[in-house]
């Protein structure tokens, strides 16, 4: 295994979870699928963000597996919203250089939908400035057992030993095994928690949370969270002294 030096202090990879949609529609007396609409400019904003600080990667829970149990008419307007999105911000996308893919479990979205999802990552396919991934009937349990049957697959036909199973092939079966692991998770709507999202994933992340729901985030927010990320010593189940020894060796690294 590598050991792994202090982060720089811009993250490669941010993972968010965009909480507060319905709390800021409520307290305006709006439908929540209205707090879902003001939402949706708030990614454009993180994207923004992330493009201006040379963030390389940016994965976006928007619908958990288990927001199927929703409100039918919740729902419903959610996925109207992501069609929505999906014709109308793809080509501006393109344009910026970002590349679109979803993550999760697509068997439960309409077969427009996923053709609409498809074309997406078709179309962006190339592009290198930003991979925003969205995780979309995702939960990061279902993301480890769907890796874990990848494997039992691959024993049961012969293509793999069963001690070849370890971190390192599973890891290689979860989402987002193609991106480094996300350095900096953000929560918005003041839970503290991270909600079945990309469990295997944030073993190591550094966690921001902040009571600022989604729709009112803004980039002083998003500044503060990278400065708390800059502040923190990532040892990685070592110690500070390892840590500076690894830091001493590579030429032209510094502290963050």
């Amino acid at each position: 295994m590598n050991v792994s030096t202090p982060s720089a202090s811009i993250p490669r990879h941010v993972a968010v979870i965009m909480d507060g949609n319905g709390r800021w529609a409520a307290r305006r007396r709006r439908p929540r699928a209205i707090g879902h609409r003001a939402g949706a400019r708030t990614v454009n904003l993180c994207i923004d963000f992330c493009l201006a600080r040379g963030i390389g990667a940016l994965t976006l829970f928007a619908f958990s597996s288990e927001n199927w149990g929703r409100p039918e008419e919740e729902v419903g307007a959610l996925m109207k919203l992501f069609v929505g999105a999906l014709d109308r911000e793809v080509d501006e996308l393109h344009r910026r250089g970002v590349r679109l893919r979803f993550i999760g479990d697509r068997r439960r979205f309409s077969e427009a939908i996923r053709g609409r999802m498809a074309a997406a990552e078709a179309r962006t396919a190339d592009n290198t400035r930003l991979t925003l991934t969205v995780a979309a009937s995702y939960g990061g349990r279902q993301d480890i057992a769907m890796a874990a049957r990848s494997l039992a697959e691959d024993v049961a036909a012969g293509r793999l030993r069963p001690d070849e199973v370890d971190e390192a092939a599973l890891g290689a079966r979860v989402a987002l095994a193609d991106l480094p692991a996300p350095d900096l998770f953000i929560r918005t709507g003041g839970d503290l928690r991270i909600s079945n999202f990309l469990l295997w994933q944030l073993a190591y992340t550094e966690l921001w949370f902040t009571e600022t729901l989604w729709p009112e985030l803004g980039i002083e927010e998003l500044e503060q969270a990278l400065g708390a990320y800059a502040s923190r010593e990532r040892r990685f189940g070592l110690t500070g002294e390892q840590i500076a020894n690894a830091q001493d060796a590579v030429p032209g690294e510094g502290h963050s």
